[in-house]
């Protein structure tokens, strides 16, 4: 047991801070193991927590982080957040009362073998971001967009034809189970990249056309947007304004809910934190591959720690009250042509996950 303490405290801290957080939200939180892998002659649990309603017609937000190892700053905002969501939960009744009417699921270590690796692929050289079955629309980035050339180089699709990766399927078996089901759902993936803002991606990333409920992408940034005026600037955009690639999970996912729960909503999102504000600040960070993507001065890092839970904060009242701004049938049509107008006739400005 000693030892196992001293390899996760090295390589896989997360892990001991999510076991703290289990126990001490043991009254609230509700834990599954989705998949377990092995590194190095250690068992790496893929968690999934739940908190709030268990009634099967609530709505549902999830938060997912740790699908590139390297971005680690992911899994750590997420625990921060869960962190804060167990605090409340021991004192504010009215927060209780919320959790009455929203369920909230978590996988904040995804590929916790590339976490303890610090790569951005899992163990086997896929990097599960596009490892599902689809191919964009059109040319892609060389290499970036998603190639199946070799496990050795990055953004390595996996071999044409085989499974998804396990980690891959885990998190399409927990999307399917427990947030396409529900009347209204809504994801947020923790990345960080090489950009100087924060974005809040939605979908595609396959492809430059908008996606069914661009509609309720735009009501959801202008929600943001009127509720708070000042808050932290977040460029809320599709990604395909940006770059195109193969095999995006959320892509795979969100077509699939219009095939299967074509009268629910769900709203897949990424935020890509840009870690060219840290390295800009710091350019030291340079000399450290992981530097790229995580913030590593103590107070930087604890300002990341805070500064994304005000939006996750108002992702889950939005979720909570999604039948008070969600566009009515006559108003979709009017706010579909202004999303159109705004994020594909002007040039973005460019990113990278």
């Amino acid at each position: 047991m000693e030892e196992r303490l001293y390899l996760l405290q090295r390589h896989l801290p997360e892990e001991i801070q999510l076991q703290r957080l289990l126990h001490d939200g043991a009254r609230w939180l509700r834990h599954d193991i989705a998949l377990t892998l092995e590194t190095q002659g250690q068992p790496l649990p893929v968690h999934v927590i739940e908190l709030g309603s268990r009634a099967p017609g609530v709505p549902v937000i999830g938060f997912f982080g740790g699908v590139h190892g390297v971005e680690r700053i992911g899994s750590q905002v997420l625990l921060s957040w869960l962190h804060a969501l167990v605090q409340r939960l021991q004192w504010d009744a009215a927060f209780r009362q919320r959790l009455d009417r929203v369920r909230i699921v978590f996988m904040p270590m995804i590929n916790p073998g590339g976490l303890w690796h610090r790569t951005r692929c899992n163990p086997n050289g896929v990097d599960l971001m596009r490892n599902a079955p689809i191919d964009a629309m059109g040319k892609v980035p060389f290499l970036v967009g998603g190639h199946r050339i070799s496990r050795h180089l990055p953004w390595y699709r996996g071999k044409r034809g085989a499974p998804m990766e396990p980690e891959a399927q885990a998190v399409i078996r927990v999307v399917r189970e427990r947030l396409l089901a529900a009347p209204f759902s809504l994801s947020v993936d923790c990345h960080s990249g090489f950009g100087r803002r924060d974005r809040l991606w939605c979908c595609y990333a396959r492809s430059h056309r908008p996606i069914a409920h661009i509609a309720e992408v735009l009501t959801l940034k202008r929600l943001l947007q009127q509720t708070y005026p000042y808050h932290h600037p977040y460029l809320i955009e599709p990604q395909s304004v940006n770059y195109t690639t193969h095999g995006d999970l959320w892509d795979f996912l969100y077509d699939e809910s219009l095939d299967t729960h074509p009268d629910h909503t769900f709203l897949p999102f990424t935020l890509e934190m840009g870690s060219w504000l840290w390295v800009r600040k710091n350019p030291k960070q340079m000399l450290d591959f992981f530097g790229y993507f995580n913030p590593m001065i103590t107070h930087r890092h604890h300002r990341v720690l805070r500064q994304h839970l005000p939006l996750f904060e108002f992702l889950l009242a939005a979720t909570d009250n999604w039948q008070n701004w969600i566009p009515l049938p006559h108003q979709r049509a009017e706010r579909t042509r202004q999303a159109i107008e705004e994020w594909f006739t002007e040039p973005a400005e460019h990113g990278a996950r």
